[in-house]
């Protein structure tokens, strides 16, 4: 259901040229007629907006109930420190978080994470842009577990793209379900946007595209 709210996250996407149609190859290297890059989020603005959306979504979801959040590199650095912020500046809620460097570093403390340290027993939440065909939870997982005996059960991202994983029948969050015990949780999903461009009736031209695209990848 397209709620008032996800259709401010919606807006704020594209306002913030985010949100993009056209013709673009996704990380799984399919073509796709629109592209999430929470990549061009360049203000201050637009970077406290954006906490806020996935603050409320975290408390909405699990609560204080989690002892640290992770950004995997590169786009989840901006968005889980804007979530940390969030949650403490809306709703009280101070959580330590962390994220990875793609190449670790072999001077000073060294090691491939910076921020919080996770020990045996924590509960960590991640914090991403989008789901596509589950390539890049599968390269944070290891990350993840390398860190200790962690829990890792909720992960948030911005778009589910509802898209067909590795498997015939199941969507790439399916699998991650099934494969790491994960459940994702999104701000929006591509039936939303879909239902977005059908009420606001100025974008005939881009939903044959999208239709077509969803029929092909997506399981809704």
């Amino acid at each position: 259901m397209l709620t008032e709210n996800k259709k401010a996250f919606i807006e704020f996407m594209m306002s913030a040229d985010v949100l993009r149609f056209g013709s673009f190859v996704t990380k799984s290297g399919r073509s796709t007629p629109y592209f999430v890059n929470t990549g061009n989020y360049k203000t201050g603005e637009q970077i406290a907006k954006l906490g806020k959306f996935y603050a409320a979504l975290v408390k909405e979801t699990v609560g204080e109930d989690f002892t640290a959040m992770f950004g995997p590199a590169y786009k989840g650095i901006p968005l889980v420190t804007a979530t940390a912020a969030a949650l403490y500046n809306e709703y009280g809620i101070s959580k330590p978080y962390f994220f990875n460097r793609k190449e670790e570093k072999d001077h000073g403390e060294g090691g491939s994470l910076v921020g919080y340290k996770p020990t045996d027993d924590d509960r960590i939440i991640i914090i991403e842009d989008v789901i596509t065909a589950g390539t890049a939870v599968r390269e944070t997982m290891p990350i993840l577990y390398g860190c200790g005996d962690v829990r890792v059960d909720d992960m948030f991202i911005s778009v589910n793209r509802c898209e067909i994983g590795k498997v015939p029948g199941k969507t790439a969050i399916m699998e991650v379900k099934e494969e790491y015990g994960l459940n994702v949780h999104a701000i929006v999903t591509v039936e939303d946007i879909h239902d977005y461009l059908v009420q606001s009736g100025e974008y005939d031209d881009i939903l044959p595209a999208m239709e077509k695209y969803m029929r092909d990848y997506c399981l809704l």
